[in-house]
């Protein structure tokens, strides 16, 4: 069994995102960037008012024996986010705020919508969940900046935080 797997998760800023995906025990690395788009190269800039249809998003590497995916989509990505509003978290707004679960595999795929469907039965949110769920496409890393943001900017803007259940 592989002792590392690639998450591709988006759902609002990638700041609050990386900040709070770091800290959950089982994961290895985390990196901000850009993916979904057409654009070729994205910079921050480039993923406003849907210039490169680019969502902002965060590439996480985590160990299964530790944290299975199913538990990240579960008990983490869809507690940090509301997944029932489209193309915004908080007051960011646009399509590079949305929520999107960009899988790598079969597996990935399925797994994400059997989570995204017993989430959506449980109640937890009131809304339909919006969560796009679309095979993962070139990667591309965010500025340095924007790494590890509210790490080096302690107390800086974020619209993230883990709802209770």
């Amino acid at each position: 069994m592989s002792t590392r797997e690639v998450a591709v998760l988006a759902g609002g800023c990638f700041w609050g995102m990386q900040d709070l995906l770091r800290k959950i025990p089982g994961v290895l690395e985390t990196q901000a960037g850009y993916t979904g788009g057409w654009l070729e190269n994205p910079h921050y800039d480039d993923t406003h008012d849907s210039k490169s249809g680019h969502a902002e998003a965060v590439r996480l590497v985590f160990d299964p024996s530790v944290l299975s995916y199913e538990d990240l989509l579960e008990k983490w990505f869809f507690r940090m986010h509301d997944p029932t509003t489209a193309n915004r978290q908080g007051n960011d707004v646009g399509t590079q705020y949305r929520s999107a679960i960009f899988h790598g595999s079969e597996a990935q795929r399925l797994t994400a919508e059997a989570v995204k469907t017993r989430v959506q039965a449980s109640g937890r949110w009131k809304g339909k969940i919006v969560t796009e769920i679309v095979p993962a496409s070139t990667w591309y890393p965010a500025e340095d900046y924007h790494q590890d943001y509210l790490q080096r900017q302690p107390g800086g803007y974020t619209c993230h935080f883990l709802r209770s259940w």
